[in-house]
C-alpha cells in the first residue's frame, strides 16, 4: 500500500509478537500499528497463565504510559485559562509554599537550604520540580532522603501501587513533609512530578482527576476504556514480575486495579486500551483537534529541557543523547515523542511517518531499556513504511 504499511512489513510485525509469546517469556500481547488511516492489530496469548485469550480490547495497566495523558489534560486546563504554565504552584498546593531543599542529595534530611524559586507548573510537566527518581538512587547505598519518603504512603520512587496512597490531601500533606532533593528548575528527577501534577489539576478544577481526564480528553476522543480503574476484570490482563523461578503474579485481575483508587495517581495509575491510545495518539498528530491548541499539542512535543537541566538530570550521563523531554513524554531529536509504562507498555508517535506503534503486555520491565517484544514490533513497524 503506497503511503501505508506494506504486506510484507506486517508479516514481519506479527512474527516480531509471535516469536516473544509464551508463559515463560510474554502471556499475552496486544501490538496495534498505524499509518495514516491504516490500522493493524494483532492480539495474541492469554490475559493470564493458562487463562482466556487476549483480544483487541483487552484491558491493561499502562503504568508510565499514563505521564502524557496527564500533560494533555495539564494543557487543556491551560487552555481553558485555569492554570499558568508558568505561574507558581504554591496557592494551589499550599503544602508546597517556602520549600526546604538540601544541601547535598546524599546528605540529613535536616540539612537544607531555602529554594531559590518557587515551583511552577511548567516544573511538574518537565521533571524539574526538585523531587523524584535520580541516577544516584540506584547505587547499593540508601539514601537518608529515599530512606525517608519510602516509610511514607507515597509510591513515588517504587513501583505503582494503587492500594497504598492515602487521599491527595493526605498525600501533598506527607510530600510536603520532606524536602526537595534539588533546586525548582535545575536538574530532571522522573515521576513525582505527574503526580503532584494531577493533585494540582483536580484542586484547579475542582473535579478528582479521574472526572477531569474524562471531561477534558477520554469523552471528547472516544476513550471510553481509559480510566484509574475498571469495574470489567474479565478484560483485565494479569500483571508478572520475572523471578530467577519465572513470572510470579504482581497483580491480580480483581487487585489494586479493580475498584476506585483513594488518590488516581497521574504518574502512573491508568488502564487503557490499544485502540484509546491510538485515540490519544491521533489527537496530538492532528495538532490537539479536538481537545488541544495547536500551540498546546506541539509545546507537548518539543523538546522543553535546557542544556543545563539535562546535563544534571537522567538515568546516567547518556541519558539524554539523542533525546530529550517534552511535557510528560520523552520526545527524539528526530521528532518522535512517547513514553513507555514499566507494568509491561509502550507508545510510540513518529509524526514523520504518521506513524504510531503500541505494544501492550503486563509483563514488567527487567530495566530501564525497552524489553526485545517492544523493540521488535517497532523496529518492523519502521521496516514496514511503503
Amino acid at each position: 500500500m503506497a503511503g501505508g504499511l506494506t504486506a510484507g512489513g506486517l508479516d514481519r510485525i506479527d512474527s516480531a509478537v509471535a516469536d516473544y509469546i509464551g508463559d515463560d517469556k510474554v502471556p499475552g500481547a496486544v501490538a496495534l500499528v498505524a499509518r495514516g488511516q491504516q490500522v493493524h492489530v494483532l492480539a495474541q496469548g492469554h490475559l493470564s497463565i493458562g487463562g482466556p485469550p487476549v483480544v483487541r480490547d483487552s484491558l491493561f495497566r499502562i503504568a508510565s504510559t499514563t505521564k502524557p495523558i496527564a500533560a494533555a489534560t495539564a494543557m487543556a486546563l491551560i487552555d481553558e485559562g485555569l492554570i499558568g504554565l508558568d505561574d507558581p504552584v504554591d496557592k494551589l498546593l499550599p503544602e508546597l509554599a517556602d520549600r526546604q531543599v538540601l544541601r547535598a542529595l546524599d546528605g540529613p534530611i535536616d540539612d537544607t537550604v531555602p529554594a531559590v524559586r518557587p515551583i511552577t507548573t511548567r516544573h511538574l510537566l518537565t521533571f524539574t520540580m526538585g523531587f523524584g527518581l535520580a541516577f544516584e538512587m540506584f547505587g547499593p547505598a540508601t539514601l537518608p532522603v529515599v530512606a525517608a519518603a519510602s516509610e511514607l504512603p507515597l509510591a513515588t520512587l517504587d513501583p505503582p501501587q494503587p492500594d497504598a496512597q492515602p487521599d491527595p490531601d493526605t498525600w501533598m500533606a506527607e510530600l510536603g513533609s520532606l524536602p526537595l532533593m534539588a533546586q525548582p528548575g535545575e536538574r530532571w528527577m522522573y515521576n513525582t512530578g505527574a503526580s503532584v501534577l494531577g493533585v494540582l489539576l483536580a484542586r484547579a478544577a475542582g473535579q478528582p482527576i479521574g472526572e477531569v481526564m474524562r471531561t477534558r480528553l477520554f469523552e471528547p476522543l472516544g476513550m471510553a476504556d481509559t480510566a484509574f480503574w475498571t469495574a470489567h476484570t474479565g478484560r483485565l490482563a494479569t500483571s508478572y514480575r520475572s523471578t530467577p523461578d519465572g513470572l510470579v503474579v504482581n497483580d491480580p485481575p480483581d487487585g489494586q486495579w479493580s475498584h476506585p483508587p483513594a488518590f488516581g495517581d497521574a504518574a502512573a495509575g491508568l488502564v487503557s486500551t490499544a485502540d484509546d491510545l491510538l485515540a490519544f495518539a491521533q489527537m496530538l498528530l492532528r495538532r490537539g483537534s479536538p481537545v488541544l491548541s495547536e500551540s498546546a499539542a506541539e509545546a507537548m512535543t518539543r523538546d522543553q529541557l535546557t542544556a543545563e537541566q539535562k546535563a544534571r538530570g537522567g538515568f546516567g550521563p547518556t541519558f539524554f543523547h539523542g533525546q530529550s523531554w517534552g511535557f510528560g513524554q520523552m520526545v527524539q531529536d528526530s521528532g518522535a515523542f512517547g513514553w513507555d509504562g514499566g507494568l509491561g507498555t509502550s507508545w510510540h508517535v513518529d509524526p514523520a511517518y504518521d506513524l504510531t506503534v503500541i505494544v501492550l503486555t503486563q509483563r514488567m520491565f527487567d530495566s530501564p531499556d525497552l524489553p526485545p517484544l517492544h523493540a521488535a514490533v517497532r523496529a518492523a513497524a519502521y521496516q514496514a513504511l511503503a
